[in-house]
C-alpha cells in the first residue's frame, strides 16, 4: 500500500458542513463518536476488511473490493471496522458532480441518502490502480495530471451509474445483532426512533440498562450524552429536510421530532450557528 506515511483519519473537532474539496486520500478507519457531514459526493474503495456506517438511519456494511459511492451529506458515521486497514477516499463537490449530467436515476439513488456500490468485485484489482494513480497525480500537484484522473473518476462513475445498485436491504440487517455491544444497540435504537417523542429512559430500557449507566457508558464511548447525541440527530434530519424539500420550518421542525418550534429553533441556532431559515437560504439544493 503505498504512502504510508500519510494516513487521514476523521477529525472529531471539525466543524460541521466543512467541505473537504476535491480530493483523493489513503484514510485509516476510526470509529465516530459523531457523524460526519458534507456536501461532496465520496467514494470508498476498501482493498481489506469491511467498514459499517450508520448511514441515513440504517446500519450498512461496506464490502472490500467493491467501489462504493454515496452523497456526504447524508449523516455517515462509521461505528465499526473489521481490519484496521487503509482505504481510499475521493470527494467530489456535489456542485461539480451535478455538471456531469450522470443519469437521473443514478443520482436520485444518491440523493435519497443510499450507498450505491459495483457489482462485479472482479473490478476490484482495476478500481485500486486507478485510485493508486488518482492519488499519486494529487500529491504531485501536476495539474493536467489532476485533470486526467478527474477525467477518469467520473468515467469511473458513470460506468458505475449505468448498473447502479445500492446495498441491498438484506446487507444492512439485522438491526440489532445478536452479539452488538450496548453502545451499538442504543445508536442503532436512536437512529430508528429520533423523530419519536423519545427519551433517555427509553434508549436505556430499549438495550436493558438503568438510563444513567446507560448515559454514562454511551458518553464514555462517544464523549457526548445521550440526549445530546439525540438531539444531534434530529438537527441533522431537520438540515437535509431543509436542504431538500420546500416543506415549512415547522412542519420540518415537529417532523424532526421537536415538540415545540421555539425549542427546535433554539437547538439549531446553538448547533448551527445560524436560524433554519438562514441555513436552508444557504444550503438549499432546490
Amino acid at each position: 500500500m503505498p504512502f504510508s506515511d500519510t494516513y487521514k483519519q476523521f477529525d472529531e473537532g471539525r466543524k460541521e458542513l466543512r467541505p473537504y474539496g476535491t480530493t483523493c486520500e489513503l484514510w485509516l478507519p476510526k470509529i465516530m463518536r459523531r457523524a460526519d457531514r458534507h456536501n461532496e459526493i465520496e467514494l470508498n474503495f476498501l482493498p481489506e476488511g469491511t467498514m459499517t456506517y450508520l448511514v441515513n438511519g440504517r446500519k450498512v456494511q461496506i464490502p472490500n473490493q467493491r467501489l462504493a459511492v454515496f452523497w456526504a451529506l447524508t449523516p455517515h458515521q462509521i461505528i465499526h471496522f473489521e481490519k484496521e486497514a487503509p482505504y481510499y477516499v475521493c470527494t467530489i463537490p456535489f456542485v461539480q458532480f451535478l455538471d456531469w449530467g450522470l443519469p437521473g436515476r443514478f443520482v436520485d439513488i444518491l440523493l435519497k441518502g443510499e450507498i450505491v456500490v459495483s457489482e462485479r468485485i472482479a473490478e476490484g484489482t482495476l478500481d485500486q490502480l486507478l485510485f493508486e494513480h488518482w492519488i499519486r497525480d494529487f500529491r504531485e500537484g501536476n495539474r493536467e495530471a489532476v485533470e486526467v484522473s478527474m477525467q477518469e473518476i467520473r468515467g469511473r462513475i458513470g460506468r458505475l451509474a449505468l448498473s447502479a445498485k445500492q446495498i441491498p436491504r438484506k446487507e444492512e440487517q439485522p438491526r440489532l445483532p445478536q452479539g452488538a455491544n450496548l453502545v451499538e444497540k442504543m445508536v442503532l435504537y436512536i437512529a430508528d426512533n429520533y423523530t419519536d417523542p423519545i427519551k433517555t429512559a427509553d434508549i436505556g430500557k430499549a438495550v436493558g440498562l438503568h438510563p444513567d449507566y446507560a448515559n454514562s457508558l454511551f458518553k464514555k464511548t462517544f464523549g457526548i450524552t445521550l440526549s445530546d447525541y439525540l438531539v444531534e440527530q434530529r438537527l441533522f434530519h431537520a438540515q437535509r429536510r431543509l436542504s431538500l424539500s420546500g416543506d415549512t420550518v415547522t412542519n420540518i421542525a415537529f417532523e424532526s421530532g421537536f415538540n415545540s418550534i421555539s425549542r427546535f429553533n433554539a437547538a439549531f441556532s446553538k448547533h448551527c450557528g445560524c436560524s433554519p431559515r438562514e441555513y436552508r437560504k444557504k444550503y438549499s439544493i432546490l
